[in-house]
């Protein structure tokens, strides 16, 4: 932390602009050192500079230079920030001559990691950042915004809050038991309190799984025999032709990926193989492929033909599809010979001829996954497992609580595990952490972040 760091902040290629950012004492010192124009040691913070970088004299670039002094920056460190042109040659040129005047090589994400360790950001908005770079759609750049923003992180401030007046009150009335003008501190009491705190964990929780829908999108497995059009309608989600249609039953052997946004929500869509007895050891292996992506998809789709009757292949498929799936019923522009009514699974028939086809499938699976909730929410989600683990853990703890309360369970016992929830909470924003965590989540940030 009292070294100098440095990092190429943009995509290295070619640019109109690249940034070279500079992080720590000597920053402003460095910069100058390589910097033809205003003396930047004597320049007001927040300022931009023109002039060159140069070599031994020899211009390098033409350049405007940022300079932000301590403690108003993100890091809480004086941060220098060099827009050069873009390029790989000049980019690379001025970050090695930054190198060379003194800075070290930043880490992956070591800015942020700075920000987080000079008390700059919580740990909460520390994970929103790289977030807020990976969002791939509206709806989850809205909810890193959200909790960059610090929303979810007062949140859980106001908890630790109310535990930490509580905890007081606890050891009040077991040090000085004998002052009469404090407030008698009961089982009672406590179980009032902590059921408020318990209440509203457990709202945050149950809504987490809209802040992982929002945040990684939707896994989806389009399953069925050979030949029903499963290839043809992820073409239509994705309006490019992704999978191989062909009439020959067996073309889709393997996985076929794509993704698709639907309201701001990201798709992940899995054209699997048909399944069916194959002979053909390709097809074998790529029919197992689809039966694991079948286990690990939030939502299946089995795809049958209007136009036929059911086999005794999609009937077995039907016995194996988990709660979140829906029947898709393709072909429904041809006669009708399928008989749908002793099947309890959702059904929606579709067809990929019509230009708007499958949209009684995209209705229904916005209708599923309550995308008019999603869209009208406030974004205070937790958004990843290691924020909802935490969260389970203190609501856990909760219930031990009201457990030794109606066990009689001496208040000084319930204090340890009040503290308990206390640290939790606290480990959701970084109050109480272990450098290997620190550097593993890090270590997931790009160079220069």
């Amino acid at each position: 932390m009292n070294d100098t760091i440095t990092a190429i902040s943009t995509s290295l290629g070619v640019g109109a602009i690249s940034i070279v950012r500079i992080s720590g004492k000597d920053s402003i010192k460095i910069a100058n050192s390589i910097f033809k124009g205003k003396d930047l040691t004597t320049v007001d913070s927040h300022t931009i500079n023109y002039g060159h970088i140069v070599d031994n004299n020899e211009i390098i670039d033409e350049i405007l230079v940022s300079v932000m002094k301590a403690p108003k920056t993100f890091t809480c460190e004086d941060v220098v920030e060099i827009n050069c042109h873009g390029g790989i040659a000049t980019t690379n040129k001025i970050l090695e001559l930054v190198l060379l005047n003194g800075a070290r090589l930043a880490e992956p994400g070591e800015f942020t990691k700075r920000a987080f360790l000079n008390g700059r950001i919580d740990l909460v908005e520390a994970e929103s950042v790289m977030d807020l770079i990976d969002a791939k759609t509206e709806q989850s750049r809205k909810l890193s915004i959200n909790q960059l923003s610090g929303k979810l992180s007062q949140i859980i401030k106001n908890f630790r809050q109310q535990l930490l007046e509580l905890l007081a009150s606890i050891e009040v009335n077991i040090d000085y038991p004998e002052y009469e003008d404090i407030e008698v501190i009961t089982n009672n009491n406590i179980k009032k309190e902590i059921a408020n705190i318990k209440n509203e964990l457990l709202n945050i929780i149950n809504e987490s799984e809209n802040g992982k829908i929002i945040k990684t999108g939707i896994k989806v497995a389009i399953i069925g025999r050979p030949n029903v059009g499963k290839s043809s309608i992820l073409n239509r989600f994705l309006d490019e032709e992704k999978a191989i249609v062909t009439d020959i039953a067996g073309t889709t052997r393997d996985i076929v990926e794509g993704q698709a946004s639907i309201d701001g929500i990201l798709f992940n869509f899995v054209d699997t193989a048909g399944i069916r007895e194959a002979h053909d050891i390709v097809e074998k292996i790529g029919i197992e492929k689809s039966k694991r992506e079948m286990d690990n998809a939030d939502l299946v789709l089995l795809v049958v033909n209007n136009n036929e009757k059911l086999s005794d292949e999609d009937i077995n498929l039907i016995n194996l599809l988990p709660k979140k799936s829906i029947i898709v019923v393709n072909k429904n522009d041809l006669k009708q010979e399928i008989d749908l009514s002793d099947i309890e699974h959702d059904c929606v028939f579709v067809n990929t001829v019509q230009f708007n086809g499958i949209d009684p499938l995209k209705n229904k699976i916005k209708e599923m996954f309550n995308f008019e909730q999603l869209n009208r929410g406030d974004f205070t989600y937790l958004s990843n497992a290691r924020q909802i683990s935490l969260a389970k853990d203190a609501y856990n703890i909760i219930k031990d609580i009201e457990l030794g309360i109606e066990e009689n369970v001496p208040t000084d016992l319930i204090e340890i595990d009040i503290k308990r929830i206390w640290e939790k909470l606290g480990e959701i924003l970084g109050e109480t952490y272990s450098d290997e965590l620190i550097d593993q989540l890090f270590t997931q940030f790009c160079l220069g972040k």
